[in-house]
């Protein structure tokens, strides 16, 4: 996105009055602000990973019911450690062609670590136990991504989960589950952090995704893990000096935005039901299996983002930006998150505010 085109969505978002899909964007005095009401600064900061990167450590472990949890400035570093950990005899991971390691990382799981992926199936979903088993080669580890965003959010039920890494475990192969947005997968699959994460040798999860942190993420798993993921964060160039703002708004996060993420997915459902009765409108998956899902609009990218910003400015109404074209001519998909700011939407006004962005398009 051009850089002046972000800021006017920025500036247009900030002035709202409404937000269906996302946060205000906050200012970096408004990010001190809310670190200085939820965190004790007069404690001394960490020193290369003790003090409060131990404390939060120690509290993801806890929620996800693991021995041990490193934590990382990033997720591609955490999950490049975690695979790493699993393909030491084989070489081999198993990865969905539209996972993140594919799709976003730069391919930094071969490049970096010289791994090679295989490919347990191109469905639009994570891989289920019979795909498992008919992998032709040996792999160290076999991910699942909870939800596989760029399939839609979409999760698989509990039965696929279990059966699935119970197949895993059976070829020899460790499970990690990339769980940047594990805390809205709870919902969904009906258990708890500790019971998911039990199906998986190792399970990674962010702190900017859903829970609003400035950055960071963590590494869970057994304290064996552990030990390797510290060793390999600092051959990463990831064992910084401070990263005290970052914890204390993962901190924050747990705190403020965890025990809210319930309502969100709820109310997901009930936003998506909405738009899917505009004119043209689809909603995928449907209903929504977390607090984010992919609207489809009948017209072109370009319109509907220029239509969103019309809408912010002249009514200070923010529906949902980043529209893309499809492969379907004349058709464009935004991708929603239903958070806090959603809350206070009923139906009608979910309607109400998509019906004036489609008279803007016309």
């Amino acid at each position: 996105m051009p850089e002046n085109t972000l800021r006017r969505r920025q500036a247009a978002m900030r002035a709202c009055d409404r937000i269906l899909s996302g946060a205000r964007p906050v200012t970096m005095r408004e990010r001190l602000d809310e670190l200085s009401a939820v965190a004790d600064l007069d404690d001394l900061p960490d020193y290369y990973g003790d003090g409060p990167v131990t404390t939060l450590e120690q509290r993801v472990a806890n929620l996800l019911g693991t021995e041990a949890a490193v934590w990382f400035p990033t997720g591609t570093m955490a999950q490049q450690v975690a695979l790493r950990y699993g393909a030491q005899e084989t070489g081999a991971v198993a990865l969905h062609p539209l996972s993140h390691q594919l799709v976003h990382e730069r391919d930094a799981y071969a490049t970096l670590s010289g791994l090679r992926a295989v490919t347990p199936t191109t469905a639009y979903r994570n891989p289920v136990a019979a795909e498992i088993a008919a992998l032709e080669e040996r792999v160290g580890t076999v991910v699942f991504e909870l939800p596989m965003r760029d399939a839609g959010f979409v999760l698989p039920t509990w039965d696929e989960l279990t059966e699935a890494c119970e197949e895993a475990v059976n070829i020899g192969a460790r499970v990690h589950f990339d769980g940047a947005r594990i805390w809205e997968s709870a919902p969904y699959l009906g258990r708890s952090l500790a019971e998911i994460a039990e199906q998986a040798d190792s399970t990674y999860v962010s702190f900017y995704k859903t829970l609003g942190g400035l950055s960071g993420a963590a590494l869970a798993g057994t304290a064996d893990l552990a030990r390797y993921a510290r060793a390999w964060r600092h051959r990463h160039g990831g064992n910084l000096f401070q990263q005290w703002p970052a914890v204390m708004s993962a901190v924050a996060g747990l705190d403020r935005e965890l025990p809210r993420v319930p309502d969100y997915v709820r109310h997901a459902r009930r936003v998506a039901a909405a738009l899917a009765e505009l004119p043209g409108a689809r909603v995928f998956p449907e209903p929504p299996h977390t607090h984010q899902f992919r609207l489809f609009l009948p017209h072109p990218a370009g319109v509907l983002n220029a239509a969103v910003l019309t809408l912010a400015e002249q009514r200070k109404v923010w529906f949902a930006g980043g529209w893309r074209d499809t492969e379907v001519p004349g058709v464009a998909m935004a991708e929603l998150t239903i958070a806090a700011a959603a809350l206070e939407w009923t139906a009608a006004d979910v309607a109400d505010a998509g019906e004036r962005l489609l008279e803007l398009c016309r």
